[in-house]
């Protein structure tokens, strides 16, 4: 009998063993799909879509209380924007793809370059879930991270902290001495306040080489040296649509929208981690 339970549990120990590793497999491969599956033209429409969600609508200034600050946006030196899948079960897997994007001396924004995220994990996730990110770049030396062509670890090489959101006076002393780099999330349509702690950036350097036609640096590419192509023309114009919001009249307030409509205050400044419910 004790035999033939120690045979049972050798089976069973080799079978979870194949299962654990098919799914890893699976997962990475998966992963790496989800990454190659984007050519640059698509990621600049998709980035368009994710940074309108974050940003203020002209046609509705109010939605300026619950949006990355137009001041914010106007001091960017440079904006990362890319989704993350998140998925499996017993094990994690999340892959990710978006771009990068730099301000030119004059004022106007660079060309595009792709970057790109993943990794497996251990831990319980049954399901997958998408997550969308904005990472404003506040200084030289946040671009410069990203125009290295290696990768850029958030909160390693170079720091981030949640960003404020709202409008009013209180912004002022939010971005007199900004960190590095303003993270924002959101899941679902709503603002979620993940870390991007640890998180890896990658350059993209195929799906680049693919778009431009030759392997061109990620430092000229942010750098001016490349003419801003067609296809992120809608991104551009999400942009230059938020600097110009009208906030004349607007309290100098933020609020975060729950799940079930409602909203939960958020001080003039703040970020998603100060919100109160009522």
């Amino acid at each position: 009998m004790f035999d033939k339970i120690k045979k049972g549990a050798q089976k069973a120990g080799q079978q979870a063993s194949v299962f654990v590793k098919e799914g890893s497999s699976k997962i990475a491969s998966e992963s790496q799909s989800f990454v190659q599956g984007f050519s640059l033209p698509g990621e600049a429409e998709k980035a368009a879509k994710i940074l309108a969600s974050f940003l203020a609508d002209p046609e509705h200034p109010e939605s300026a209380l619950n949006s990355i600050p137009k001041l914010v946006l106007q001091r960017a030196r440079g904006l990362a924007v890319f989704s993350v899948l998140k998925a499996g079960f017993m094990f994690s897997g999340k892959a990710g793809s978006g771009l990068v994007i730099a301000r030119l001396p004059d004022g106007s924004w660079s060309a595009p370059s792709c970057i790109a995220t993943g990794g497996v994990g251990w831990g319980l996730q049954i399901g997958a879930d998408i997550t969308d990110f904005v990472v404003v770049l506040n200084s030289e030396d946040a671009v410069r991270a990203f125009s290295m062509g290696g990768n850029v670890t958030i909160g390693g090489n170079i720091s981030a902290t949640a960003g404020p959101i709202g409008t009013g006076a209180a912004l002022q002393s939010a971005v007199a001495h900004p960190a590095p780099m303003f993270s924002y999330s959101k899941s679902k349509g709503l603002f979620a306040g993940l870390s991007l702690e640890g998180t890896v950036l990658i350059e993209r350097k195929d799906a680049n080489k693919d778009f431009y036609g030759s392997s061109i640096p990620a430092a000229d590419i942010l750098g001016g040296r490349v003419p801003p192509p067609e296809v992120a023309s809608r991104l551009y114009e999400v942009i230059e649509a938020a600097e110009g919001v009208d906030e004349s009249g607007l309290p100098e307030n933020a609020y975060v929208p729950t799940a079930n409509g409602g909203h939960m205050d958020v001080r003039s400044g703040g970020t998603v981690f100060d919100a109160e419910g009522p």
